[in-house]
């Protein structure tokens, strides 16, 4: 296995600080996206300026210095209007947005509201001619469920961990086993059973006590 590809290994483990060092520039990628000429890519310009906001690297002044003249400063200009008409309707909100809502024009703030209408009740004629708001919508929504469903995941992991530090506190290795075999229902040998009874089931009535619980989240409280 090459250095590069065990390092992809790594970080699709879970440690992406072995991830071969090939940092996205998230500005420039964003400038040629404006000058792409590509509806297709223009009609994603949501879901590109969406992941670009997470990014620390993002500074709209950065993708304005990269585009060489006034059309595609112009272009630019309405691809971020149009993105924040998208999310307006969606409800979302975004801190980086809300500083360059900030320079919007009363002009800027009226096109926002008819362009959210016109996604609302897929009007088109107060889109750009060259732009489907349906392709539009339909991409943003493809990203926003793929986005819920990496969210869920990330948290049913962190989750996972968190119970299993909780039961590593709590159990021996052996005793953790048979806490879970238990718990799906799995069949004991008669020596597991006796140790369970002996020894784990304690541990774990002790657990389901609230009072004990409630005394434990005040001493955390504390």
């Amino acid at each position: 296995m090459t250095d590069d590809k065990f390092f992809k290994s790594l970080s699709r483990l879970g440690f992406p600080m072995f991830e071969p060092n090939e940092e996205l520039e998230v500005n420039e990628t964003l400038a040629e996206a404006v000058k792409s000429n590509d509806t297709r890519i223009w009609e994603g310009f949501p879901v590109l300026l969406a992941n670009a906001g997470e990014s620390y690297q993002f500074a709209s002044d950065q993708v304005e210095q990269r585009l060489p003249n006034k059309e595609l400063k112009q272009r630019y200009h309405q691809l971020i209007l149009l993105s924040a008409a998208v999310y307006t309707h969606y409800h979302l909100s975004f801190s980086w947005l809300n500083k360059l809502k900030k320079s919007f024009s009363d002009q800027d703030k009226t096109l926002v509201k008819s362009l959210r209408k016109g996604l609302a009740h897929r009007q088109t004629n107060s889109w750009p001619a060259d732009v489907d708001p349906e392709r539009v919508r339909g991409l943003f929504e493809l990203y926003y469920e793929q986005k819920i469903e990496k969210d869920r995941r990330r948290k049913d992991r962190y989750e996972e961990f968190s119970l299993e530090y909780a039961l590593s506190q709590l159990f021996s290795p052996k005793q953790k086993e048979l806490f879970k075999k238990k718990l799906e229902g799995d069949a004991l040998t008669k020596t597991e059973q006796e140790y369970y009874s002996r020894t784990v089931k304690k541990k774990v009535v002790a657990l389901a006590n609230s009072e004990l619980h409630s005394l434990a989240r005040k001493l955390l409280e504390q």
